[in-house]
């Protein structure tokens, strides 16, 4: 098609995992701890939040005689005082250390808790960070990783423990209105709970909560190429089309330099390689209003289109500027370590798949994706414009459900997601007291009750607002500072807890 001269790309600073799809895994933004003391409302110091408390929870709520384990908690009571509710979140599939300063007032769960006299509390998610009922994370152990596992914890917890503040063993659900608080996974845990387990929590708010299962998610592209810069989405969708094209045509010789251009001539697999070009655009779920042109995703579209200080059209440059630009800018390659080493998915000898120590994140989600949710991050329909490659199907993700977890999966394993979204209602919740918070630049967005097409109504007993944040973005008092319409999701969320608040009468 035109003169090439092969690229021999250095290796860009970020690692990658053969699985790129857990890139794109749901996260809530982390925020620093404050760098202050606390005390209680009546001047007493505090322990820090950094401090560490443990709950014995049970290893399975269906067999108590199977014992319990140590699940990891925080806590803040620095605005409590008697009769007021007790906010609980857990920050869903992931470690929760770092995770402390959602128990403050820069999160929107402190400001309920300093307006309400409340106390915040964070919990770990089973099999995530050390709150582990074994000491690895094989097949047999992560048996007991399951969403409704995940509620029972909630709610066993927030029925028994005794919390370490003052007057903490009397303000179980009955005693104290309790507030179950969850963004993206742990924001569909948030509903998923109250549906399930009606009357333990009596308000939830629900932030990007990605209620509905879906194995074929492909709409996770969909708001980025709505919302990335136009021609940055041109030149992506030619470079992506260019590629699939010579994919149809069996065009192996032309695959092959295209790949020794992006500097992945090892990647053996072309599924791989098209996982790999997916990287860039994962950068996107970090983004939040307070972050500007220097943001690495706006970062990889100049590349793409800005020569000689001046922006393309909106049609982009072209596809030959858009290779070359796209392959100079880089996608994360490791180090020293050779590509298909680094990004291919068929050597399943490899350690990333055969780790099962505990504190991995990626095997304890990968575990829920192949069982209950999918989420499978893939290309779209032929009818819809693509950034991402129609070479990538969620039998690709299934695949890698086999490599992770041969004990449990003989053929790729098809989630069930219809199950787990009549068990848990998905987008048809109509559960009251519950607050849903979402964004419309969020790649999550089309799981969430926010979702086009959905058009579910908002109600006075399940509100559902929306503003122009990302993911989670409501969840961070700052974002609101920033963006006007973010101040408008949390001032009604706060507003409803106000009211919520005021109906709630002591049972016990």
């Amino acid at each position: 098609m035109w003169a090439i001269t092969l690229l021999l790309l250095g290796s860009v600073a970020r690692a990658a995992i053969p699985n790129a799809m857990l890139r794109g895994m749901h996260s809530l933004p982390k925020l620093s701890v404050p760098e202050r003391s606390f005390t209680s409302f009546d001047g007493t110091p505090l322990p820090p939040i950094t401090t560490v408390y443990h709950f014995d929870q049970l290893i399975d709520h269906n067999n108590a005689e199977l014992g319990t384990f140590q699940q990891r908690y925080w806590m803040n009571w620095e605005f409590y005082k008697p009769g007021g509710p007790i906010i609980l979140m857990t920050p869903g599939e992931s470690n929760a250390d770092g995770f402390e300063a959602y128990t403050t007032n820069e999160t929107i769960n402190g400001l309920i808790a300093q307006q309400h006299n409340g106390a915040a509390i964070i919990i770990e998610h089973r099999f995530f960070g050390y709150s582990n009922p074994y000491d690895d994370l094989t097949s047999q152990s992560l048996a007991f990783l399951t969403i409704q596992q995940a509620i029972d914890d909630l709610v066993y917890f927030a029925t028994t423990a005794d919390l370490p503040m003052p007057g903490g063993d009397a303000v179980k659900p009955g005693q104290a209105p309790w507030i179950l608080i969850g963004g993206s996974y742990s924001g569909a845990l948030t509903s998923w709970t109250m549906v399930k387990k009606p009357g333990i929590f009596w308000a939830g708010y629900s932030s990007s909560g990605v209620v509905e299962a879906i194995t074929n998610y492909y709409d996770y592209f969909s708001p980025i190429r709505e919302h990335m810069p136009q021609n940055c989405s041109s030149d992506v969708e030619a470079v992506i089309s260019y590629l699939d094209i010579m994919y149809e045509a069996g065009d192996t010789a032309g695959i092959q330099m295209l790949k020794e251009i992006f500097g992945l001539g090892d990647v053996v697999h072309v599924e791989d390689f098209a996982t790999a070009l997916q990287d860039n655009l994962f950068d996107w779920q970090s983004l939040q209003p307070d972050v500007g042109p220097g943001a690495i995703f706006f970062e990889f579209c100049d590349a793409l289109e800005v020569k000689n200080g001046i922006s393309a059209g909106p049609e982009g440059w072209g596809l030959e500027n858009a290779i070359y630009s796209w392959a100079t800018f880089g996608i994360p390659l490791c180090g020293s370590e050779d590509a298909e080493t680094c990004l291919g998915t068929y050597n399943t000898s490899q350690p990333y798949w055969t780790n099962a120590t505990v504190n991995n994140a990626n095997r304890s989600w990968y575990w829920m994706v192949c069982n209950q949710v999918g989420w499978y991050q893939v290309g779209p329909p032929e009818c819809e414009p693509a950034i991402v490659s129609r070479i990538l199907q969620p039998t690709y993700g299934q695949r890698q459900c086999v490599n992770m977890f041969p004990e449990a999966f003989h053929c790729p394993p098809q989630p069930t997601t219809a199950e787990t979204n009549a068990m848990y209602a998905g987008w048809d919740v109509d559960i009251p007291r519950l607050f849903f918070a979402n964004g419309l630049r969020d790649p999550w967005r089309e799981a969430t009750v926010s979702a086009d097409g959905l058009n579910k109504p908002n109600t006075t007993s399940r509100p559902i607002y929306e503003g122009d944040g990302f993911h989670c973005t409501d969840l961070i008092v700052q974002n609101g500072i920033v963006d006007a319409t973010v101040a408008a999701v949390q001032e009604a969320g706060l507003m409803y807890m106000k009211e919520w608040l005021a109906e709630w009468k002591p049972s016990a």
